[in-house]
């Protein structure tokens, strides 16, 4: 209300440095920003008193006095802090978040547990859940679950593997074609990971194709893929911290957007699903994986002996004699290719109404730019529900209460991911509140240049989710740091447009590619732990042959991505210098066991 009044003012608020007395401390007001909804932001305001402060603001003759409560900077950073180490303590990401909040919310309320506590549910928690911008992304997400939920009941999701594991008659092809599987099925890593393993493994084993090696597949292509699709379960959580820790910090864009812009810089992502290819197509092999694929070349043995299976792989077998669901492929193509459909035709429809009469005029990049991206994938998911429903009781596979059922499946499996994703907005809102980021800005100003920041993140995402064994927590808890940390460090250096563009993206992607490598190779994460039932491999086998894989692409993804990616070199670029070097490594390091012909 203040700045209203003094709207009219702006030009000698800005020219003229302002000193502001504050009981009895005198600080200097090195900054006045423009004005905006009706505020003035007042920047670089050092403040020596801790605990409630009465601040008179004087202008000619206009005076407002405002009450505010002064925190010390170093507290911003506690909850986070915390919400991480209860992570690695307690392995429990919801709680972790929660503890996180709650910390944060009684430094708000003057130290006050009892008011923290309340407040972190009904101003925090509930704040989350009733924002407008994030309920499509909660919609869109169990829309989603659902669908993938009636394509798996109806035989549709085994039906494309079926189909397409003809095709695999050696060891190579049989590598490679379960590879395709893994990408084909990009829209969600639980779907991929449960129905690649279990389908591909009576194959695998008839092919010599050892568990671990089947596992590390699995696992390579699961999250490495969603992570970077542009339509799937991810990409609702991921684009929404996105775009909240824009909205938070007052940045321009949008959050799908960026993400999108941030697939060529997921270097991890693209170096791991390349090298798996590479392996497979080769057949070489190195470390402990080699020891395992010359037993099975060797013996026929798929498993080591005293190797302890994940799961009784006889009970996993797709049920298809004992229910009599025939294994058709188009019931989930055609779904899929519904929803991509009606979603960019969504993105247009929807970006062509916000341009209004620009619209004529504007490029179809400008259009889709302008879209309201949630939108168009909840309406597109929306309608593939509707259909993957309709075929599957038109063929007589399901009933409709059959197809309710397996639609509510589905949405049940989104359950925890949407509760980490509140509390992710909730702990994103306490930083916003705290002011975090600019606390760090602050602190670590001047020990490294913003040209660093995307492989410094992608190591610290990839210790978080290591440790913790969940992706998403990881991206929960950076995303609302380093967003506003790449802005404002560009800023300071004095970088151009261009390339301060560059590394928020490119941070960004290392936020969302280093917790995939991270997740994907720790053996107390959900996604590895699945890859290893589905495949039927022993867990620790799985983890140990896997890890040296993993290193050598997130190695990949350092030295030729995110390092020359913080000074402005293209990803066009540098993607193909990086998988050159894993297959230059490969032929030097890598040896080749049983046949790979064909």
């Amino acid at each position: 209300q203040f700045g209203n009044v003094i709207s009219d003012f702006s030009d000698t608020l800005n020219s003229e440095g302002i000193w502001q007395k504050n009981n009895g401390t005198i600080t200097k007001l090195d900054r006045i920003g423009p004005f905006v909804n009706g505020k003035y932001i007042i920047e670089n305001v050092v403040i020596s008193q801790l605990g409630n402060q009465t601040f008179q603001f004087r202008f000619n003759e206009l005076q407002n006095d405002q009450g505010f409560y002064v925190l010390p900077g170093i507290l911003s950073i506690f909850p986070p802090i915390l919400a991480i180490f209860l992570a690695l303590i307690l392995r429990q990401v919801v709680l972790s978040l929660f503890f996180g909040i709650l910390l944060g919310a009684i430094f708000l309320n003057g130290y006050q547990p009892i008011i923290g506590f309340l407040r972190s549910l009904d101003q925090y928690v509930i704040g989350a859940i009733a924002d407008p911008s994030h309920t499509p992304v909660i919609v869109f997400s169990l829309l989603l679950g659902g669908m993938v939920g009636i394509m798996s009941k109806c035989g549709g999701m085994a039906g494309i593997v079926q189909s397409l594991s003809k095709y695999a008659k050696t060891r190579r092809s049989g590598q490679v074609a379960t590879w395709a599987m893994g990408i084909f099925i990009f829209f969600d890593d639980y779907a991929n990971t449960l129905v690649v393993g279990n389908t591909m493994r009576p194959l695998t084993d008839k092919l010599r194709i050892s568990r671990e090696k089947l596992s590390y597949i699995v696992d390579s292509t699961a999250a490495p893929i969603a992570s970077i699709a542009i339509i799937s379960t991810w990409v609702g959580f991921q684009s929404g911290l996105i775009d909240d820790a824009l909205r938070a910090n007052g940045m321009d864009g949008d959050g799908y957007f960026i993400f999108f812009r941030s697939i060529g810089y997921s270097f991890y992502s693209i170096f791991t699903m390349a090298a798996v290819f590479l392996i497979g197509y080769t057949g070489r092999d190195f470390g402990s994986m080699l020891t395992a694929e010359t037993r099975v070349t060797e013996t026929g043995a798929v498993l080591r002996d005293g190797a302890v299976p994940l799961s009784n792989t006889q009970e996993m077998e797709i049920e298809k004699d004992k229910d009599g669901i025939p294994l058709r492929w188009y019931n989930a193509i055609v779904p899929i290719l519904v929803m991509i459909v009606v979603s960019f035709a969504g993105l247009y429809y929807s970006g062509y109404l916000s341009l209004a009469s620009e619209a004529s005029t504007s490029s179809i990049i400008q259009i889709i730019g302008a879209a309201d991206p949630f939108a168009a994938l909840m309406w597109g998911t929306a309608v593939s529900v509707f259909v993957a429903g309709a075929m599957a009781m038109s063929q007589k596979i399901l009933t409709m209460t059959e197809t309710i059922e397996a639609w509510l499946t589905g949405m049940k499996a989104m359950l925890l991911a949407i509760v980490i994703l509140i509390l992710a907005w909730s702990i994103g809102a306490i930083c916003k509140d705290l002011n975090t980021a600019g606390y760090i800005v602050q602190a670590t100003k001047g020990l490294f240049t913003p040209h660093f920041l995307p492989v410094l993140t992608f190591i610290i995402a990839a210790v978080i989710a290591f440790a913790t064994g969940t992706s998403w927590a990881t991206m929960a808890i950076l995303t609302p740091l380093v967003v506003p940390l790449s802005h404002q460090m560009s800023i300071d250096a004095g970088l151009s447009a261009e390339l301060s563009s560059t590394i928020l993206v490119a941070t960004v992607a290392a936020v969302l590619s280093g917790s995939v490598f991270g997740d994907h190779s720790s053996p107390i994460s959900d996604t590895t732990i699945m890859s290893s039932m589905a495949s039927g491999a022993d867990h620790i086998d799985h983890v140990r042959t896997q890890i040296p894989y993993a290193l050598m692409a997130a190695f990949a993804g350092i030295l030729f991505g995110y390092l020359p990616a913080g000074f402005g070199i293209s990803p066009l670029i540098l993607i193909p210098i990086g998988i050159i070097a894993m297959y230059v490594f490969l032929r030097f390091v890598g040896k080749v066991q049983g046949s790979t012909n064909g």
